[in-house]
């Protein structure tokens, strides 16, 4: 018989890690969706989503369940998105030569195993992501979640605890930074 969160929530609680075992399973693919997306290295989404579970483990103590579990839990995930873009920041560094070894491979990949028309996709695919990378990290994030994820926006908002109004404000900047950044692709 499946637990509901709540009975998992308690018995995490009381120190069963098999409940919080099972909490997590029931929620890992989205909190990796959404890191995924964000980030668009597996790498990093890796290291999101193991900070957000590291940070749930230790916020669990303390969870009142005043919202539910899976908005708690996509807050915490949207919150390590956002922190981890501001440490990655002030810590990377670009070799100019690693970026002409990746151009080259993906260019070689590319030549030899694309037909035209999936080369096209994907030079579609690319742009969409170049244009998401030039959008302010609250823009991304919300332009992520409701275009790839299908939140709604008012649980947007409480993920991102904040207005609704100000989410929706994020998106239409961020549509319009996409639609300006895509726009030759469309005309």
């Amino acid at each position: 018989m499946a637990h509901t969160d709540t009975e998992l929530i308690e018995q995490s609680k009381a120190g069963n890690f098999s409940a919080f075992e099972q909490l997590i399973f029931r929620y890992d693919k989205d909190v990796l969706n959404i890191a995924s997306r964000y980030t668009r290295s597996a790498d990093d989404a890796k290291d999101i989503y193991q900070e957000t579970f590291i940070r749930v483990f230790k916020g669990l103590p303390k969870f009142q369940q005043q919202s539910g579990f899976s908005t708690w839990i996509f807050r915490i995930a949207t919150n390590v998105c956002l922190t981890h873009r501001e440490k990655k920041k002030r810590t990377s560094h670009v070799s100019l030569d690693d970026e002409n070894d990746d151009e080259t491979t993906v260019a070689y990949a590319i030549s030899d195993s694309k037909a035209d028309s999936q080369m096209y996709g994907n030079e579609i695919s690319s742009r969409i992501e170049d244009a998401l990378q030039d959008l302010s990290p609250k823009q991304k994030l919300v332009f992520t979640l409701r275009h790839y994820q299908d939140y709604k926006l008012k649980d947007i908002a409480v993920m991102m605890n904040c207005a609704e109004g100000t989410v929706k404000k994020y998106l239409f900047e961020a549509t319009q930074k996409m639609r300006m950044h895509l726009k030759d692709l469309y005309d």
